[in-house]
């Protein structure tokens, strides 16, 4: 029965072809808008879940509190990884220390290259599970080792064999370099990691101050088995409080454990409670992306209807001849089966024909991901739910009419009949006009940080970092070099680039 439905529905289709494109190219469009959202949606909370570790790795915050108000911030001193391995050891099974992300020049013979990376304790590649492709996770061990990405080492050394290979650092630090491990994905917290060099060459490059009260690195952890993340940053609160000087201790340092499931979500703090953060353009999204699927719905509950007249003397044949209502809404639910599924399977081609543009945009490297067996049974529910929903006031409306008033010509089905088609319009167009405006006002938002006066001249400035102490000890050769060949009007030397004041 349910093939013959298919065969009717199909011939429908074919017998009006430009309804059928119009109703199914405008489902297309909100299914793949709804789909790139749902990508990105998916993106952006899947962060980090590529560790095999995330559910058990926190990053070690603190409050301190400044007249009155808390602020909340990551960095500590050099102490608290001791203190932590020492004082709490039950309830953790690595504590790593490592530095912000660095920018040093990595040099191997004739190749000089920026890199993005961190200098981390031995126990760094364990706990975030890298995966190595030469040498082993232990490679940190040396003072003098280097992990790199599979990207870095080939920019490097191209084919040939980087491990035992020796590189400077920075022109100070000969390294040799120990494992080679996968570029860690985007959508991780340390997808610029592309080396590893053990945090031992940063103290002694900088001859850091290791007190209490010199906060300049970060402390992550890894749970043992079994212990409860409140329970482990309960336990270290007093951590700090309890080993630094007064002048330290009026600031009322109070340690917590940020675990990485929250880390890109929910990394805004005021007055040292947790406001959100990235999870409210999460849920904006969301909420847009269900709105544009269900203007096309409704797009299709409003053509479906409008082609009442035509479908009518059909319902009352049906109808004479035995076909029961039940029969006829599970037929026009049938119809719109159909034409949801074909619209899905245009609507993946668009998704792909866009994606391009859509990562360049939204700072992406999204793909359809065709082996998750998730994203199928995410697509399935997609097709039945739109189907449900777009197919369930036509099959009920036309299945109403009355098979005698229907062949005499009269086949209004009651006073309010068109009450339900004014209402849908009505919500589509409410809808529709709200995401314009709003598309309005953030592209003039956008002009408005672009276009904003900003206090100094931005045509023909450049900056560039004096990533090696050379190039700091020769600066004024440098600067009358680049005075004397008449394309440069001024040099001038800062602490920070001028965008960071």
């Amino acid at each position: 029965m349910y093939q013959s439905y298919f065969k009717i529905g199909w011939r429908n289709l074919l017998k009006h072809k430009g309804y059928s494109l119009i109703n199914i190219g405008g489902l297309a469009v909100g299914m793949a808008v709804a789909m790139l959202i749902g990508l990105w949606v998916w993106d952006e909370l899947s962060f980090n879940k590529h560790h095999e570790n995330y559910q058990g790795i926190a990053a070690v915050m603190q409050n301190l509190t400044y007249e009155g108000e808390i602020e909340t911030n990551s960095s500590q001193s050099m102490q608290l990884g001791p203190e932590l391995r020492s004082s709490y050891r039950s309830y953790f099974k690595h504590v790593v220390m490592s530095s912000f992300p660095k920018s040093p020049i990595l040099s191997f013979e004739e190749k000089a290259l920026t890199k993005t990376g961190y200098f981390m304790e031995a126990e760094a590649p364990e706990m975030l599970t890298l995966k190595m492709l030469k040498g082993t996770r232990a490679g940190l061990q040396s003072r003098n080792s280097i992990l790199l990405s599979e990207s870095t080492a080939y920019a490097l050394f191209g084919e040939e064999d980087p491990i035992n290979k020796v590189l400077k650092i920075d022109t100070q630090f000969d390294v040799k370099v120990t494992g080679v491990y996968v570029d860690l994905p985007d959508n991780s917290s340390f997808n610029d990691l592309r080396f590893i060099a053990p945090l031992d060459l940063l103290v002694k490059k900088g001859n850091m101050n290791l007190g209490w009260v010199n906060n300049w690195l970060e402390v992550f952890v890894q749970l043992e088995e079994n212990v409860d993340m409140g329970t482990a940053s309960m336990a270290i609160k007093d951590a700090k409080l309890n080993n630094v000087g007064q002048d330290l201790a009026k600031f009322k340092p109070e340690l917590f454990l940020h675990p990485m499931s929250k880390w890109r979500l929910h990394s805004d703090f005021e007055n040292g409670v947790s406001t959100g953060g990235h999870i409210k353009f999460i849920r904006l999204f969301g909420i847009i992306g269900i709105f544009v699927l269900l203007l096309a719905c409704i797009n299709f509950m409003n053509l479906s209807t409008a082609r009442s007249q035509k479908r009518a003397k059909e319902v009352g044949v049906r109808k004479v001849v035995g076909s029961a209502r039940s029969q006829l809404i599970s037929q026009f639910f049938s119809e719109s089966l159909l034409i949801v599924s074909l619209a899905f399977i245009l609507s993946v081609l668009f998704v792909q024909l866009a994606l391009p543009w859509f990562n360049e945009v939204a700072n992406k490297k999204i793909s359809i991901l065709w082996s998750n067996h998730w994203l199928w049974l995410y697509s399935l529910g997609i097709i039945f739910i739109t189907a449900l929903i777009s197919g369930s006031y036509p099959a009920i409306y036309l299945s109403a009419f009355r098979p005698i008033k229907v062949l005499k010509g009269v086949f209004q089905i009651g006073r309010y009949a068109s009450i339900p088609r004014k209402a849908l319009v009505i919500i589509q167009f409410t809808v529709s006009i709200t995401l314009i405006i709003g598309t309005i006002l953030v592209y003039q938002q956008i002009q408005f940080a672009k276009d904003r006066p900003i206090g100094y001249e931005r045509n023909g400035l450049v900056f560039i970092p004096m990533k090696t102490e050379e190039v700091k000890k020769h600066y004024d050769a440098l600067r009358n070099d680049l005075l004397t060949n008449g394309a440069i009007l001024e040099v001038a030397k800062s602490e920070c680039a001028v965008t960071n004041m």
